[in-house]
């Protein structure tokens, strides 16, 4: 089996394509090789030998070192330099490279191979004191850090003392016998602290080096920087073993980094950073200030340097030759590490390069209008959960930040308030011209009105689907759920996040997109759509063949939908409309009724107000398809929880504080969420059902009266049997024609389901027949699939996914094998029994793009999510229909 592949001038033996196996880094250096760029020769130990050296039990099996030795030879003979010779002595580089790029997460070891004999052959060979040990030090403190294992801030401030004993401020202004001092103390520091000698054998060096770049891709930074991306824990890193060129020679010697475009607008303008007599930790650790490479590069910290043009214009000229040739080769903006040595030019890395959301739209519309990129390449450039921050206010990257705790990124953007804890106080804070952020252990539907009332929410319980999350994605706020680490005491009105004590008033910032917590109002930074924006997004809907919808409840928040490219409404949620203090009475007056008449009394009082709801968004939506769901939560949602609301709740119904909690106790169930709710409210008390038919046909009719297209589709939730579609279909349309004879006027309508418990899917032929539309509620459905709680499961959904037993966690992207199997059956099924029959998807999983992905290549019609993520659905839809294809 390979193991090694080289990279040099004469002959390589990998390519771009092979990322999976060489890394990213490896592939790329092999591909610069074949376009004849300078590239300093070496080889690519693959990522199956760092999966075989972690089943080996951390070692390396004597092939992959035979290979590794024989590679090494071709390196020797293309460089004229030899590997722990002790008069002419190649040094090499070590560094990790995995399928993505994971910047700063994994090791890299630079001058690997000195020691005191070679360390004499590199001044022998250089003619450079100075540098020869500058260099060996260097490498004693990365090899002491990322091979051994040990705290170099010891050695840092031995570096530090020195530097003030010698009265100087750059490790530049050392001599040579001080870097020869230096090296003699930190290897009396490293004997010290881990009773080992530091190794002497270039050889031993490699292998441990080697092993210790296997075991960084195991290491908690490279783990949680794959979880938050989603990357599989199985791809493995390459190691990369190079021959070393120096920038640290002198001041004819120079190593930087640059950006083929700008990474942080996609202006077309080459940028960059780079230091003189350096080598490349040097740039990005921070320890000097980066010069710029051109005045384009210049800002405020770095203006009066002079730039890498002036004083290296022959190189700087190459480089920019170089650039051109990459980013004509790549099709994409490219991330270039360089460096000269002694006036001559090495590439030694090129990558696509991280860019903001912004940046990414700019380049891709930018690289069409070239012709370096087709628009469906362009459409696939972009990952598009990437543009939800141009969507929303983002935290000004240069605010400095004390940050409290981190939760879950629930609803991406970035707000700021004072603390409140219940809706009541947001909405009194309001009124008072403050901002607020809503602190719950969990929100209800009851808080609607102080989710609306606030500029984010934060809740310590709860995931990515719970109730928090959803309703603030709906309305676009800001969101963090499920960050444990909250104490909410609501009664004493503080929170304690890892021993800080905040009370109601004080001030937090959350990020929305982050999870993360901040002490304090923090600036932002208001999100603005670019022309650039709305070219690319028009390319994605040329190209898509799914629709999609938005859950929305109101008016506002549908306009916003439609704005951002929404063609309808694949849910509207009508409990959430019940929660206004003046219509929350007529609920509860309902809840309280001893008789149907009674009921309708009370529901006759609901059924104006639901007729506005109704109007304002068909007249939003004019010529859209709007998809009301009936009632569906249990009425105990609807009952008032503390003693002073439940009190004055009795007065208004003069009733007594036991009848109260009476009817509490009836309708406590041990488990709501399969309880007396959806349909099974509607065929118990017919009449909720019917006042909501009713004000739906009515505001339908007032709205075509006004010349407003309406397309209306009434949705009958938790159906499990034919039986209930058929009764409650039965009834509506009893309501529907009723009021068409009363009137003397119609609408065209449709009536269906909600496909969201597992005998619905089953049975889907024999429902079908009763439906004129499907819509699948994968919040639900998923949690009845699996029998887990959405609200619950945060708890231990992590441990399933550390142990792999999820990869991911199944609310937030749709099992396909399991609950995608029975989305596929019902589509299927449904539509041999009724040809006609239209099929969507209203759960949050309408608007994560792998979903989107699924329901693209089963066939739905549509997929519906909150509003802001609509943009994103229309993008991940477009790239849905380029990747099925062929």
């Amino acid at each position: 089996m390979k193991w090694v592949y080289s990279f040099n001038a004469e002959n390589t033996e990998g390519n771009r394509e092979m990322k999976n196996l060489l890394g990213g880094k490896g592939a790329n250096l092999a591909e610069m090789s074949s376009l004849g760029l300078s590239v300093p020769p070496g080889f690519t130990v693959t990522t199956e030998a760092c999966l075989d050296f972690g089943n080996s039990g951390d070692t390396i099996k004597d092939e992959i070192k035979n290979q590794v030795i024989e590679t090494l030879k071709k390196v020797e003979t293309l460089t004229g330099k030899k590997f722990g010779d002790h008069t002419n002595p190649l040094l090499l580089s070590v560094r990790s490279g995995a399928r993505v790029s994971m910047p700063g997460m994994m090791d890299t070891v630079l001058n690997l191979g000195l020691c005191d004999k070679t360390v004499a052959g590199l001044v022998q060979q250089t003619g450079d004191a100075r540098f020869a040990w500058d260099s060996y030090r260097r490498f004693i403190q990365m090899y002491a850090n990322v091979v051994m294992g040990l705290n170099v801030a010891v050695l840092e401030s031995t570096l530090e003392d020195l530097k003030e004993a010698r009265n100087v401020t750059e490790d530049t202004e050392f001599t040579a016998e001080d870097l020869q001092d230096l090296v003699a103390a930190y290897k009396r520091i490293i004997l010290e602290d881990s009773g080992k000698s530091f190794p002497t054998d270039p050889m031993e060096q490699l292998w441990q080096a080697i092993g210790a770049v296997f075991q960084s891709w195991q290491n908690p930074r490279a783990k949680k920087y794959r979880e938050i991306h989603h990357y599989p824990h199985d791809w493995g890193t390459a190691v990369n073993v190079q021959a070393m060129v120096f920038g640290n020679m002198g001041d004819d010697c120079s190593t930087g980094v640059c950006f083929t475009r700008d990474p942080s607008t996609g202006e077309k303008r080459f940028f960059g950073e780079f230091l003189v007599n350096a080598q490349g930790e040097d740039v990005v650790a921070g320890i000097r200030t980066p010069m710029p490479i051109n005045d384009f590069s210049k800002n405020d910290s770095n203006r009066d340097f002079r730039t890498l043009e002036e004083l290296m214009p022959n190189s700087y000229g190459e480089l920019c030759d170089v650039y051109k040739i990459l980013e004509q080769h790549y099709k994409d903006m490219q991330d270039i590490e360089f460096t000269v040595e002694k006036g001559k030019l090495y590439i030694l890395q090129t990558r696509n390069g991280k860019r903001t959301s912004a940046a990414a739209v700019k380049i891709a519309v930018d690289m069409v209008d070239e012709g370096l990129k087709t628009k469906e390449e362009a459409i696939l450039s972009i990952n598009p959960e990437d543009i939800n921050q141009l969507l929303h206010p983002r935290l000004d990257p240069n605010a400095v930040k004390t940050i409290l705790a981190k939760g879950l990124p629930a609803s991406p953007g970035a707000a700021s308030g004072r603390i409140v804890f219940d809706s009541e106080e947001a909405n009194l804070w309001k009124e008072k011209g403050e901002k607020v952020i809503l602190v719950r252990r969990e929100t209800s539907p009851e808080d609607i009105t102080g989710m609306v009332a606030s500029e984010g929410v934060l809740t310590a319980r709860g995931g990515m689907t719970s109730h928090a999350a959803v309703v603030a994605r709906g309305m676009g706020k800001p969101c963090v759920a499920g960050c444990t680490s909250l104490l909410i005491s609501s009664t004493e009105k503080k929170v304690t996040i890892k021993g800080k004590e905040l009370r109601e008033g004080d001030a937090i910032t959350i990020d929305g997109a982050t999870g993360e917590i901040f002490d304090g109002i923090l600036p932002t930074i208001e999100a603005t759509i670019s022309s650039e924006f709305s070219k690319y997004m028009e390319w994605a809907d040329e190209i898509r063949t799914l629709g999609v919808r938005t859950n929305a409840d109101n008016p506002a928040d549908s306009a916003v939908a439609l704005k951002f490219g929404a063609e309808g409404i694949g849910l509207c949620r009508t409990e959430h409309m019940f929660f206004a203090p003046e219509r929350i009475l007529a609920i509860r007056e309902m809840i309280f009724a001893q008789t149907m008449k009674e009921r309708e009394r009370a529901l006759d009082k609901l059924l104006p107000f639901q007729k506005e709801d109704f109007l304002g968004i068909f007249e939003v939506m004019n010529g859209k398809p709007v998809n009301i769901r009936l009632l569906d939560p249990p009425l105990h949602e609807f009952l008032p929880h503390t003693e002073g609301e439940k009190q004055e709740l009795a007065n208004s119904l003069e009733l007594t504080l036991g009848d109260i909690e009476a009817r509490e106790k009836d309708l406590f169930e041990f488990n709501p969420m399969l309880g007396h709710r959806g349909c099974r409210l509607g065929v118990s008390y017919p009449e909720i059902y019917n006042m909501q038919v009713k004000a739906i046909i009515l505001a339908a009719i007032e709205a075509q009266d006004k010349g407003i297209v309406v397309i209306p589709e009434i949705m009958i939730p938790l159906v499990a049997l034919k039986g209930e579609l058929v009764l409650l279909r039965k009834n509506a349309e009893a309501v529907i024609q009723e009021i068409f004879e009363q009137t003397g006027k119609s609408v065209d309508y449709k009536i269906g389901t909600m496909i969201e418990i597992p005998r619905a899917a089953i049975t889907a032929g024999e429902i079908a027949v009763e439906a004129d539309f499907f819509s699948f509620g994968t919040n639900d459905l998923t949690q009845t699939t699996y029998g887990l709680s959405r609200d619950d499961s945060g708890k231990f959904l992590t441990h399933y996914q550390n142990a792999g037993i999820f990869k991911e966690d199944p609310f937030v992207t749709l099992d396909q094998e399991g609950v995608g199997f029975l989305v596929d059956y019902a589509n299927k099924a449904g539509r041999a029994a009724n040809p006609s029959l239209s099929v969507g998807i209203c759960g949050e999983h309408g608007g994560e793009p792998k979903s989107i992905e699924f329901c693209h290549r089963v066939g739905l019609d549509y997929v519906s999510c909150s509003p802001y993520r609509v943009p994103i659905a229309r993008l991940a839809a477009a790239q849905a229909t380029l990747m099925n294809a062929h």
